[in-house]
């Protein structure tokens, strides 16, 4: 297997940062703005992002996740009996500026799903998307507002992000399938 990495832990952690100044900017402050997650590396990117904006901002943001397990489209292809886990949206998402946050796009249907899945939760006015890596490729129109990396790729290729809270170290690579 041939792998190629792409951003080390201080690059990610740069990418992060940068990511949380451009939400704070874009959105004048953070006061409307609530962070949701995609479970389960888009929830730790966004922990990240909220305690990198807390610290810029010196206040918390409002923060969630989101499974969503069962608004796949391709969900009867994955399995059979497939494992759903807790959505957690302690803040009222109605009226406010919801950043979904992600750590690979690729074809746009995991956050088509997202889309769905948290209209099911509210209304909220506006809809923004974070990924640490986009790759390219969309099946639907979807584009990021916030991207950490651009990482132009082949079909054969997959991009693999691994967390330290979930993988036990920080890295980003491209491994040929």
């Amino acid at each position: 297997m041939k792998r190629s990495t792409i951003l080390d832990e201080a690059a990610i952690r740069r990418a992060l940062t940068r990511i949380a100044h451009e939400i704070i900017e874009r959105n004048k402050g953070t006061d409307n703005v609530v962070l949701v997650g995609i479970k389960t590396r888009g929830e730790t990117l966004a922990d990240r992002l909220a305690r990198r904006i807390e610290e810029i901002e010196g206040k918390p943001i409002a923060l969630g996740n989101l499974d969503i397990t069962l608004y796949r489209d391709d969900l009867s292809k994955k399995s059979l009996d497939p494992e759903v886990k807790a959505t957690e949206l302690p803040h009222d998402i109605n009226g406010k500026t919801v950043v979904l946050i992600d750590d690979v796009l690729y074809t746009g249907r995991t956050v088509r799903a997202a889309m769905d899945a948290l209209v099911d939760h509210g209304r909220p006015d506006y809809i923004q998307l974070a990924v640490l890596i986009d790759r390219g490729h969309r099946e639907l129109p979807i584009r990021p507002d916030f991207v950490g990396k651009n990482v132009p790729t082949s079909k054969s290729e997959q991009v693999v992000v691994r967390l330290s809270e979930v993988d036990a170290t920080d890295e980003v690579f491209i491994k040929q399938q």
